[in-house]
């Protein structure tokens, strides 16, 4: 059987375009995206890049700040691995003509919340996007990389799938749909890298992008990998409220250089009153702090307010923000900008290792689709991006260390769609999908209750056997898939939820308000 490549990557978004490079110095890479190449997380990113580049700033303190943020669930040595190398992964992004914010020459640094120090480099209030255009200018110039856009992937390729049968877990590459032709293909390689994103569109309000339903989290627990701390959902403070428009985030950053939450009744400044940091308090406390000012005042969102700043310097430093908000009617140099907390990242994931190995032979993974123990029990801003490029680097370096240890893949067998037919009910999907997305949002949101979970478990159970009933009867559709990934991710964030009997960072239940004094992964194992 020909291979015509020796590395797939799932994903073309950050993590997946890092590692792809790297790779390609040595290796022919695949990268497969579902929608297209810029339809991932990625290219939303408007904060930045945390890195110790002030001179005012050390290792230490960063590694400091992402614990205390984590509430101390993070892995010291990840943490330690990230933020070293993390001044060199910002030179090679340099290199790569990412044009960062400078001033008098030097890169200009932001602050967010939960920082001691100024150490967020940017471009504006659209990083992601700079950081996006620059990876994908590089990966379409190198002659080593082949980008396949416009591929749903459905489930991993591993021993089971060989012509002639293994139980191995060892994973050879994926089966995934051409959104244009319907047809599902078998790509095949010796190595692959899950960089798939977050499961973010498990909830009904969410800033990730449609295509964040969880895949490469689910098709790697059907493959046989642990996933570890799904319950750690982070929510941002900070989302538009606007009826026409969802999603649209405000950026940490507006809170770093000043912005203030206020009551909307009352023009009462409240995050003092909550943690002293006030509003540099980190992510989960302000999300519950506005989900609480919201819940026990009876108000549709909350005030974030900058107005009070130069008109000049609001513009500047959030040009993009300014714009969409003017379409919109709102002139956030003259009025505060209504907004609401909403799903925002997933820290939990599939299990890895400092080289970005999964459980499973032949996989690794890298990003927000991972759970590496840099993030804990909540992610502190900044550190997303970051994680992409060290991890994406790791996984690369890692699969060329390992490379002649590896065997080539056996033949495997097609896609078999024999015994299915066209769906003549697409409105099961819908219907399904709404449900889920509705009843994470109010049983298993910021503040969770045991009775609430319990509820979304049985919600779980009852329509497991009706999704698995249209997949085994219809030909896969990218709504079908994805309906099926965030189900499986549904029931492992609940699952998760309900083993933790704490309140620790992201994950705030009633029935077990205190912290244990120990911290604690939450591993599930298939």
């Amino acid at each position: 059987m020909t291979v015509p490549y020796d590395v797939i990557v799932i994903g073309s978004g950050a993590a997946g375009l890092t590692a792809a490079l790297a790779l390609a110095a040595h290796r022919r890479v695949l990268v497969l995206a579902k929608g297209t190449l810029t339809g991932g997380s990625t290219a939303w990113a408007q904060g930045g890049i945390a890195a110790v580049l002030d001179a005012g700033d050390t290792f230490e303190d960063h590694i400091r700040d992402t614990m205390i943020a984590g509430a101390g669930l993070n892995r010291l040595e990840t943490v330690e691995f990230v933020i070293e190398n993390a001044p060199a992964a910002i030179d090679r992004l340099i290199e790569l003509g990412v044009p960062f914010n400078k001033d008098s020459g030097t890169l200009h640094l932001t602050r967010e919340g939960g920082h001691s120090h100024r150490r967020i480099v940017h471009v504006d209030d659209a990083t992601g996007w700079a950081v996006q255009e620059a990876l994908l200018r590089a990966a379409e110039a190198n002659a080593n990389i082949t980008m396949l856009p416009g591929r749903a992937c459905i489930d991993l390729i591993t021993g089971r799938n060989a012509e002639k049968y293994s139980g191995s877990g060892r994973v050879w590459g994926v089966y995934a749909l051409d959104e244009a032709t319907g047809r599902v293909e078998a790509h095949v390689a010796r190595a692959t890298v899950l960089a798939t994103g977050g499961a973010g569109r498990v909830y009904q309000f969410s800033t990730a992008p449609r295509g964040a339903t969880g895949d490469g989290i689910a098709m790697a627990w059907r493959a046989g990998a642990r996933v570890s701390n799904m319950e750690m959902m982070q929510f941002h403070p900070t989302c538009l409220y606007n009826l026409e428009v969802k999603n649209f985030l405000i950026t940490e950053a507006v809170r770093g250089e000043g912005g203030l939450l206020r009551n909307p009744k009352t023009g009462e400044r409240y995050m003092p009153t909550y943690d002293e940091r006030a509003e540099l308090a980190p992510r989960d406390i302000v999300a519950r702090a506005n989900d609480d000012q919201i819940k026990r005042h009876g108000l549709d969102f909350v005030h974030l307010d900058i107005s009070h700043l130069a008109p000049e310097f609001v513009r500047e430093h959030f040009p993009n923000i300014d714009e969409k908000l003017i379409s919109l009617g709102i002139d956030m140099t003259k009025e505060p900008i209504p907004v609401v907390p909403a799903q925002h990242y997933t820290c939990g994931g599939v299990l890895i290792g400092l080289d970005a190995r999964t459980d499973l032979p032949g996989l690794w993974a890298a990003g927000e689709v991972s759970e590496s123990g840099l993030h804990g029990a909540n992610r502190l801003a900044s550190n997303s991006l970051l994680e992409c490029f060290v991890f994406g680097e790791a996984a690369a370096k890692d699969i060329l260390a390992v490379w002649d240890e590896m065997d080539d893949p056996p033949p495997i067998r097609e896609w078999d769609e024999s015994r299915v037919t066209d769906s003549d009910e697409e409105v099961v999907i819908k219907q399904n999908w709404t449900e889920i997305r509705r009843f994470m949002w109010n049983y298993v949101g910021i503040v969770r209750t045991t009775k609430r979970l319990e509820r979304a478990a049985h919600r779980i159970e009852t329509l497991a056997q009706e999704i698995e009933d249209y997949y085994g009867s219809f030909r896969v559709t990218t709504d079908l898939i994805e309906l099926r990934n965030l189900h499986q991710c549904a029931d492992l964030i609940v699952r998760s939820a309900l083993r933790r009997h704490e309140s620790r960072g992201l994950h705030f239940i009633l029935d077990y308000p205190e912290t244990d004094a120990v911290a604690r992964d939450t591993v599930l194992v298939p």
